[in-house]
C-alpha cells in the first residue's frame, strides 16, 4: 500500500486534532453523565423534566461529535456542504438503520440453537459425527452472526453516514459505493472491530487473580485498556474511510499530485 495514504491519514488526524481530543474526552463525559442520569431522583417536577432532558442532551451530543469530527476528516469542498446541524441529523436515520439490523442479528442469535440443531439432524451419519457436528454448526453460526454484526454493519454504514454529515441526501453515492468495493477499507474495518470488540471482550472472560485490590485495578485497567482501544479504532476508522475518499480523485500513478485541501475548521470542538 502506498506511504501516500498513511500521510494523507496522518494529516487529517493532525487538522482534526480538536475533534480528535473530543472523542475521548467528550464520550467519557457522556458516558458518566448517562451513567448519572440512571440514578437521578424523580420525586419532584423539575426531575422528572431534567430526567427527560437528558436524553435529548446525550443524544445531541452524540450525534453533533461524530458528524463534527467525520467533517473534519473531509476535504473541503465549499458551499456544497450542509451545516453541522443538518448533518447531524442525518446520522440519526443511519442509527435507526443499524438498530434495525443490530434486532434482526439479536432474533438470529436466538435462532442459532435450533438452527444449529437443524442443519446437524440434515446431514449424513458420518458428517454428523464429524464434521457437522451441533458443537460445530453452532459456532459457525455464531462466528457468522459476529462478523455481520461487527464487520459488515459498521463497514457498509459508515460510509454512508460519513457522506450525509457532509453533504445531506445529496452526496455522492457513487463514490460512496466506490468505498465499498475498495479492498484497502475492509481489512481497517476487521482490524478495528478486532481490536475495539474481540479484544476487549477475551480480555474480560479471564477472571482475575491475587488480592481484592488487586482484582479492582486488573478490572479497571481493562476498562481503561478497553476504552482506549474503542475510540482510537473508531477515530482511525474515521480518517481512512475520509483518506479513501478523498483518494478516489486522485490519480493513482501521480502521487506527487495527492495535494489535499484542509478542510476548515468548524470551531475546533465538539457541542
Amino acid at each position: 500500500m502506498s506511504t501516500s495514504y498513511f500521510k494523507s491519514l496522518y494529516g487529517r488526524l493532525r487538522l482534526a486534532w480538536r475533534w480528535v481530543a473530543a472523542q475521548y474526552v467528550v464520550t467519557l463525559l457522556l458516558i458518566f453523565l448517562g451513567l448519572a442520569w440512571t440514578h437521578f431522583p424523580d420525586k419532584h417536577a423539575w426531575q422528572v423534566a431534567l430526567t427527560l432532558l437528558i436524553p435529548v442532551l446525550l443524544i445531541i451530543s452524540v450525534l453533533e461529535l461524530q458528524a463534527g469530527t467525520m467533517r473534519r476528516f473531509a476535504d473541503d469542498d465549499g458551499s456544497k456542504r450542509v451545516k453541522l446541524v443538518g448533518g447531524a441529523v442525518t446520522l440519526l436515520v443511519w442509527f435507526a438503520v443499524a438498530c434495525a439490523f443490530w434486532v434482526l442479528l439479536d432474533w438470529c442469535n436466538d435462532q442459532i440453537p435450533q438452527w444449529a440443531g437443524y442443519f446437524n439432524s440434515e446431514s449424513s451419519a458420518h458428517a454428523r459425527a464429524r464434521l457437522f457436528t451441533y458443537d460445530h454448526i453452532q459456532r459457525w453460526l455464531t462466528i457468522l452472526e459476529w462478523i455481520l454484526r461487527w464487520i459488515v454493519l459498521p463497514a457498509k454504514v459508515i460510509p454512508y453516514a460519513a457522506a450525509t454529515a457532509q453533504w445531506g441526501w445529496r452526496s455522492p453515492w457513487r463514490r460512496v459505493l466506490r468505498i465499498l468495493w475498495n479492498w484497502r477499507w475492509w481489512p481497517a474495518v476487521v482490524l478495528a472491530s478486532l481490536v475495539a470488540v474481540w479484544l476487549p471482550v477475551k480480555s474480560f472472560t479471564e477472571l482475575p487473580h491475587g488480592t481484592v485490590t488487586a482484582q479492582v485495578w486488573c478490572v479497571v485497567l481493562k476498562l481503561v485498556s478497553a476504552y482506549l482501544l474503542t475510540v482510537t479504532s473508531w477515530v482511525l476508522l474515521l480518517a481512512w474511510q475520509a483518506t479513501l475518499f478523498a483518494r478516489q480523485q486522485l490519480p493513482e500513478a501521480s502521487p506527487s499530485t495527492a495535494v489535499e485541501i484542509p478542510p476548515p475548521d468548524e470551531g475546533g470542538g465538539a457541542a
